[in-house]
């Protein structure tokens, strides 16, 4: 009766789940993938006060600005090593920045970005399953990649961005 025997019988006890399927059989087949967090995306009033707290205050490495005249914004990314930041300031007055920094003067987050092996397949399957999808065909992105975003009502109130890979 030591020690070791009084913590065997006071130790909580550890329930685990039990199913005949396992986890990954409940996700369905598809015909694309989802892969790894591409960048979550900041939307920032000041991109030169932001850009200085990433670079100087918390020594991340920092991208130049890049404008992205057909997505109405000005772009910057900040390195992480597992993700990225994406630091986005609107470009010309019909930016959907612009409007997301009327309702939200300081900032704040703005997409989520997951890339995806077949950008077109995912698209076709999104649909069938009542996920709208903002724009018709994909855009090219930030990255030189082609971007679709899908409606925030329909992912639990974020605006997913889905990249091809």
């Amino acid at each position: 009766s030591g020690l070791l025997s009084r913590l065997q019988t006071s130790a909580p006890t550890v329930r685990t789940l039990s199913s005949t399927k396992s986890f990954s059989s409940n996700i369905p087949s598809c015909l694309w993938k989802l892969g790894r967090l591409n960048h979550v995306a900041i939307a920032v009033p000041d991109l030169e006060k932001a850009q200085s707290l990433y670079k100087n205050v918390l020594g991340a490495q920092v991208s130049e600005t890049v404008a992205l005249p057909e997505h109405g914004v000005y772009t910057v990314f900040v390195e992480l090593g597992n993700t990225k930041l994406e630091l986005l300031h609107p470009l010309g007055e019909k930016s959907p920045i612009a409007s997301f920094l009327q309702k939200n003067k300081t900032g704040g987050m703005h997409h989520i970005c997951i890339e995806v092996d077949d950008i077109k397949a995912a698209m076709t399957e999104l649909k069938k399953k009542k996920i709208r999808i903002l724009s018709e065909e994909p855009k090219i992105g930030a990255h030189g990649k082609p971007v679709i975003f899908l409606h925030p009502k329909d992912c639990h109130g974020v605006l997913v961005e889905l990249e091809q890979a």
